[in-house]
């Protein structure tokens, strides 16, 4: 007799086609989520934000002095977070939604 919990294996009488399309639905949609590009724009946007925000922070007065007074590392470090978590915050407030196969298509 197979064991209950492996996936895929089922007996004859308890075979469902609807379980096993859910499943499959279920690992397309996790993976589309993963390679959203809005996850991956916004996690590059906050850690090259954060590097370069904490770059700024430590400023020579010199550097300062070249940006006519303005921290701007410290400035476009800021932008580049706050436009990565707007990215992040994007994705994860509207998840994106697998394409249905089109009829007579075999799923992948």
């Amino acid at each position: 007799m197979s064991d209950p919990r492996e996936p895929h294996h089922y007996d004859h009488e308890s075979y469902d086609p609807l379980v096993e399309e859910t499943e499959e639905e279920r690992d397309r949609s996790a993976a589309a989520r993963l390679f959203d590009i809005r996850r991956v724009i916004g996690g590059l946007f906050v850690a090259y934000g954060l590097i370069v925000g904490l770059i700024g922070l430590f400023d020579s007065p010199a550097q300062i002095d070249k940006a006519q007074g303005l921290r701007i590392n410290l400035w476009a470090g800021l932008a580049m977070l706050i436009f990565g978590l707007i990215m992040l915050a994007w994705q994860w407030l509207s998840p994106n939604e697998t394409p249905a196969p089109r009829h007579g298509e075999e799923r992948p």
